[in-house]
């Protein structure tokens, strides 16, 4: 059986069906269909200025590049597994539209150059838009902290009940990780906004290529100057995976936090209907499925980066099969991290916050008893020997089943002669929050301050 393969001229046989069905792309890499034709614009108006082909061949070429486009936009153009890939099936898909002068497109690539181009085209699109969407995250939770400034819930170390802080500053917790998310996603920005295009198969080429012209129509920054690197770098989609994924484990923490809130043992959320789901058999039901599903997530993206961790991990150069490998990934943690900040910003702000259950949470505990520590170390007691005092007074408290608050004064005398009448004001949790104004803390001003910066960041971007 003869080859016919765009690459077939040393080859006396096909390949089997099977074989070439396992070592196709297309069924995946036809997402790169936009990103690949407007490289191929870029490189043959290069071919046309440059004198490499004829200006009319280049006119040619153009015209029926522009029709492919205008054919996919309008969902048109269908693949076929034969061709392989994505740029073999445009070549092949070009020679039908203008006839043998589409070979000439391929002078001075490489499908190892123009594959890379294509992802690079693709990736940096896609950052701007997940930039995008975790910008609107960010917002969402800056106006949700904006309106709970004041309200007050338990923090936690350990899942313990720690210290009564204000819900806003757990939110803008996760404000600040989003914005280092936001950073990490422009430098990694930085080394995708690079063009490959020109390096060819992995040498450069022998025809007077204008690189910089290139780079400039497709609008990259720069260019690779090394060939070699050009078609073997993936470091830019492995920024992105890792990127992703620590993207994903906030969102997942989140997540975390907020199927708790909601459950009826915590009951400081309700999660909206739009967000939530129903049992087939308990009537009752009301699951915060989309925030399982995002936690749940979390594994597939970290899979992906470890996927292509491992096919890196001893590819020597240049281009290897391997590298096809590249491509499912990326593609589904783009649409993983998309729908996810979507989902998030969603439930976010169309959530109930239950202030009253969340201010009698640290009413009913002992998240106060730093407050009496801090009360004894402020009058001159070594805070050691506060905090031992505070701790037997918790025991007796927690055997008597009563609070801190509830200890009459004359007791509270009885154990230390500093304290006063004013003990009962310090120990409420709003005074407990609204005194922790040290830099960075939970005090309402601090968190109002705090807010002002964000704003200015977030205009930014």
């Amino acid at each position: 059986m003869v080859n016919h393969k765009l690459w077939g001229g040393r080859f006396e046989a096909s390949l089997e069906g099977w074989v070439e069905e396992f070592g196709a792309s297309i069924g995946f890499d036809y997402r790169l269909a936009p990103y690949d034709l407007q490289g191929s614009l870029a490189h043959v108006k290069m071919l046309g200025q440059t004198g490499i082909i004829a200006p009319e061949e280049a006119a040619a070429i153009q015209a029926g590049l522009e029709k492919l486009l205008a054919r996919y936009e309008s969902g048109e153009l269908e693949f076929d597994v034969r061709n392989e890939d994505i740029h073999m099936n445009m070549e092949a898909l070009l020679t039908e539209e203008i006839g043998p002068v589409a070979g000439k497109l391929h002078t001075a690539r490489s499908r190892n150059d123009q594959v890379a181009t294509d992802m690079h085209l693709y990736l940096k699109d896609q950052l701007g838009q997940i930039a995008y969407k975790l910008l609107n995250l960010r917002q969402v939770l800056l106006d949700l902290a904006e309106e709970h400034v004041e309200t007050i819930m338990p923090g936690y170390t350990h899942l313990q009940h720690a210290q009564p802080i204000s819900f806003a500053h757990h939110l803008l917790a996760y404000y600040q990780m989003f914005s280092r998310d936001s950073q990490r996603l422009a430098f990694n920005l930085e080394h995708t906004d690079l063009s490959p295009l020109g390096a060819a198969a992995l040498a450069g080429t022998t025809f007077p290529i204008d690189r910089e012209l290139t780079a400039d129509l497709l609008g990259f920054k720069g260019i690779y100057h090394n060939s070699l690197d050009a078609v073997s770098d993936r470091d830019f989609i492995l920024e992105f995976l890792s990127n992703s994924s620590i993207l994903i484990m906030h969102l997942s923490r989140l997540c975390e936090e907020l199927i708790n809130w909601c459950s009826y043992e915590y009951g400081f959320v309700s999660l909206s209907d739009t967000f939530s789901t129903g049992s087939s058999i308990m009537p009752q039901k009301k699951n915060p499925d989309m925030a399982e599903l995002i936690r749940g997530k979390s594994g597939r993206v970290y899979g992906h980066l470890f996927s292509l961790l491992t096919v890196m991990k001893s590819l020597p150069l240049a281009y290897n099969k391997d590298l096809q490998e590249d491509k499912e990934g990326m593609f589904d943690t783009v649409d993983t991290i998309q729908k996810s900040l979507d989902i998030m910003a969603g439930m976010l702000s169309s959530m109930t916050v239950n202030k009253e259950k969340m201010l009698v949470s640290t009413q009913q505990d002992f998240s106060n008893a730093t407050e009496l520590a801090d009360y004894l170390a402020k009058k001159g007691l070594p805070f050691r020997e506060a905090h031992e005092i505070v701790g037997k007074l918790v025991l007796e408290c927690s055997k008597a089943g009563y609070y801190l608050q509830d200890i009459p004064l004359s007791r509270y005398q009885e154990v230390s002669s500093l304290i006063g009448e004013d003990i009962y004001q310090a120990l409420e949790s709003q005074t407990a929050v609204q005194k922790r104004n040290s830099l960075g803390g939970t005090g309402f001003a601090q968190i109002r301050q705090e807010l002002e910066r964000a704003k200015k960041q977030l205009k930014k971007g």
